[in-house]
This record gives C-alpha cells, structure tokens and sequence, in this order.
C-alpha cells in the first residue's frame, strides 16, 4: 500500500473512485485528500498496478471513517478490501471505524464484522447504511 499524494489524479485513482462516487464529484473528493490533513488516500497495487484504494477520514485519534473504498472488478473477492482496512488500522493504531454505504457494499462491511444500522432512504430510491466496526 502507499499513501496516493500527487497532485495530478493518476487514471487507475480516477477509476477506482468512480465506482465509490459519483462520477462529477471525483476531482472535487480527490482535491480534499490532497489538501486536508485528517484524509488520506491509499493504493493497493498488484504487479505495478494499482488496483484498489482505500480513502479514509480521520475522527480523532482511535476512529477513522472510510469515505472511499474500491477494488477494480477483476480483483474483487480477493480480500483486497479487507486488507486495505487492516493495513490502515495498524499503521494509525485504530479501535474504531465507521462508514456509510448502500445496499450494493453492505454486505462486505458485514462480513467484515461490521454492525450495520439502516439510515434509510436518504436519497431517492436509495437506502443507506451506517456500518460500525470497534476492535
């Protein structure tokens, strides 16, 4: 994993993001994790290609909240995922992680281990989830 600090949006970041935001908020999210202390960005390579990211939102000093996370399709259910969360919890020595997701992720943050709690619908047609993890 290395921390994602380049001005510039690498293509492989610009995908990757677009799978965990909507596609006309993709520079603006990215211009955060440049410039705000508390985010960080991550990439996950595979032979010299990065093939996942993990974006995160530091709460203070035990508790992150994941704001982006994705894996390219070809290298889904891999365990990549779980690996970029466990990679951030040991380098920062976190106990608690949050993140809020739809119907289409939760079930990786539930067999993470995640507790999920329904925040309803908070956009049109689309259910959220707050997911909870504490070590």
């Amino acid at each position: 994993m290395k921390e994602i600090d380049s001005s510039i949006i690498h293509p492989s970041i610009r995908r990757l993001l677009s799978y965990a935001t909507s596609e006309h908020k993709i520079n603006l999210e990215y211009e955060k994790y440049i410039q705000l202390l508390r985010r960080k960005l991550y990439g996950f390579e595979l032979k010299g290609e990065i093939v996942a990211c993990i974006g995160t939102e530091f709460i203070n000093s035990n508790s992150f909240k994941i704001k982006h996370i994705a894996v390219s399709p070809l290298h889904r259910g891999k365990g990549i995922g779980s690996k970029m969360i466990k990679f951030i919890c040991n380098k920062y020595s976190m106990n608690i992680i949050t993140a809020e997701t739809d119907n289409d992720s939760v079930d990786f943050y539930r067999k993470y281990g995640f507790k999920i709690i329904s925040l309803g619908e908070r956009y049109p047609g689309v259910e959220r989830f707050l997911c909870e993890y504490n070590f």
